[in-house]
């Protein structure tokens, strides 16, 4: 991306923005006001991104996009103040995340939302699955939950019948196994390289195509859910900042980042904003 700096060590970036302000008293002088710094992910469709920075240029927001190599520091960065906004992660996961670290975060705005998948560079279909075939999934406590439970409605294994076992299950919650499936848990960024290792890998589509698969064929493709859009998240302080708002609103609007989503996604993706009917709380869906 044109308009965007990647960091791969995303926390050295935090302690830099924090000694900047202090060095420069950002904050006693408004200097980033002009500025809208936004924390995501890296990801195939960030190109998008470069029209809305654009869009908003026009309009007279300077918008300044960070892209970073893992999951936790966008959170750390917005929630510190040293980022005022990051565009990386769905409600589930990000309700754990302030569960787990009290992070002061909260969701201004959605994005698009994906189906996870079962995708493969060695089989194509889960009857080629030999027994003792290894399975990568998210290391992380919520898409750890939603992968087993694709694995589930994929027959491959049963979990325990309990009220929250959906998305907050964990390998412990497996009580069948049949083919003695070897699960390997990694950063979920990091499936992309993966892929090459194991036999199959439960993923959003995203890092299915870094990893060179088309985002459109996987073995099996999860039942959509709202849920898992995409949010905005910000401060609760800075969550009626108007910069913010102008920057979603460019987002939701301009034609073109749709157009570049779909030839990413084609028809794993949606928009939800467009209904306006994503839960506004995990729990609610449980």
């Amino acid at each position: 991306m044109n308009s965007s700096t990647f960091v791969p060590n995303a926390r050295a970036l935090v302690r830099k923005l924090t000694l900047a302000c202090a060095v420069l008293g950002c904050a006693a002088t408004g200097a980033l006001a002009a500025s809208l710094s936004v924390g995501v992910a890296t990801m195939p469709t960030n190109g998008a991104l470069d029209i809305v920075v654009a869009k908003a240029k026009e309009q007279g927001l300077d918008v300044k996009i960070i892209e970073f190599s893992d999951w936790s520091t966008p959170n750390i960065a917005v929630s510190n103040g040293d980022l005022d906004l990051n565009y990386f992660q769905h409600l589930p996961f990000l309700e754990d995340s302030i569960q787990k670290a009290g992070y002061k975060l909260v969701p201004v705005g959605l994005g698009y939302s994906t189906t996870n998948g079962i995708y493969s560079k060695k089989i194509k279909s889960l009857g080629e699955l030999k027994d003792g075939a290894t399975i990568a999934i998210a290391n992380d406590v919520i898409n750890t939950g939603r992968a087993l439970s694709l694995l589930q409605e994929a027959g491959q294994l049963k979990l325990k019948l309990k009220p929250d076992v959906g998305y907050r299950a964990t390998i412990a919650d497996i009580v069948e196994n049949p083919k003695k499936l070897k699960i390997v848990q990694v950063d979920g960024p990091q499936i992309s390289r993966a892929l090459d290792d194991v036999d199959v890998a439960v993923t959003y589509p995203a890092f299915a195509k870094l990893g060179g698969l088309d985002p459109n064929t996987p073995i099996v493709l999860e039942k959509p859910n709202d849920l898992y859009a995409l949010r905005f998240v910000a401060r609760p302080d800075r969550a009626g900042d108007p910069r913010i708002a102008q920057f979603i609103r460019i987002y939701q609007t301009t034609p073109e980042v749709k157009q570049i989503l779909k030839e990413y996604y084609g028809n794993v993706i949606s928009f939800p904003w467009e209904n306006e009917q994503a839960p506004v709380s995990a729990a609610a869906t449980r």
